[in-house]
């Protein structure tokens, strides 16, 4: 058994759509691990099924097949839920009510005691940034603002674990800066949290493990560090031009592919397939400007795969 905050094994979840009901896999047969105090990412392009994923863990949707735990108990289970903080990802506020409003009654909901109620709805609006707005009519609110709000509500309750669906989605740039560093304060204080994400420069400075969905599964998972070394150097090798390029020696070779300013940018791995490129080059006459190694990145990890899924 896994010491695991959150264990996920064999997760899957079928739709049916349209008259016909049509079968839609949103998540096929998915297994992660997120550890105790650690900062999880949850990283994929919009329709991966990251939200799919999160609703299976906080039971607002059922799976279809596998098996989940949260906090040592099988999903879903209410003693466990009222352990956790989660922020959709459209977060719904009642627009007649006020942030310090709203705040309190998601307070009294997680029980906790009236006489720290105030204290408490307080201290979440001034760290989530919207302490100054805490009597306004919600409705009256920016996107961004209300991001803030539903982050606060999911704070209050002092959880252990922190679900959050895109917590960065509709901040400016100070906003989002300030979430990064709330998201690690409240690792300080020893919680763990989850967040999905497509933004990969937030999870890159945050996370100590990813995972990375495509099209319902899980392309890549590990620790980050490990991962990034895992993957390690890339050859990168500029060329001129070159037109029609096959897409089944892209596929062969795993490489990655930019246009800029009339050169393409190959990025592959391995000797072998260095070697090989280079020898096609020469062999069809192609110009070669640069041979150079890289340090991969976690987006040069996210691209291969997404770019990889579209040529095959």
């Amino acid at each position: 058994m896994t010491d695991g905050i959150i264990h996920v094994e064999g997760l899957s979840k079928t739709f049916r759509q349209g008259l016909f009901k049509r079968k839609v896999d949103a998540v096929r047969s998915i297994s992660f691990d997120v550890l105790p105090g650690s900062i999880f990412g949850f990283l994929g392009p919009n329709g991966a099924g990251k939200t799919t994923t999160l609703k299976m863990l906080t039971g607002l949707i059922f799976p279809t097949k596998g098996r989940a735990r949260v906090l040592g108990s099988a999903v879903p289970n209410r003693l466990a839920r009222a352990r956790l903080g989660f922020l959709g990802e459209n977060p719904y506020i009642y627009p007649y009510l006020t942030p310090r409003e709203f705040v309190h009654m998601c307070a009294h909901l997680c029980g906790i005691p009236a006489k720290i109620v105030k204290e408490r709805s307080l201290d979440v609006l001034r760290r989530t940034g919207v302490d100054y707005a805490a009597d306004r009519p919600v409705r009256r609110l920016s996107k961004g603002m209300l991001q803030r709000v539903a982050l606060a509500a999911a704070l209050v309750g002092e959880p252990e674990l922190l679900i959050l669906d895109e917590p960065m989605s509709g901040l400016d740039p100070v906003g989002r800066k300030e979430v990064r560093d709330l998201i690690l304060d409240e690792k300080q204080k020893g919680r763990t949290v989850l967040f999905s994400s497509h933004i990969l420069s937030d999870v890159e400075s945050l996370c100590d493990a990813v995972a990375i969905i495509r099209q319902g599964e899980i392309v890549v998972s590990g620790r980050l560090d490990q991962l990034v070394r895992q993957e390690n150097t890339a050859t990168e090798i500029v060329l001129t031009e070159v037109p029609d390029l096959p897409k089944s020696l892209l596929s062969d070779l795993e490489a990655t592919v930019q246009h800029a300013g009339g050169r393409l940018v190959l990025r592959v791995q391995g000797a072998e397939r260095v070697q090989r490129l280079i020898a096609l080059s020469v062999k069809q006459g192609w110009s070669i400007l640069e041979v150079t190694p890289r340090q991969e990145t976690l987006q040069d990890i996210f691209l291969r795969h997404e770019i990889g899924s579209h040529s095959t």
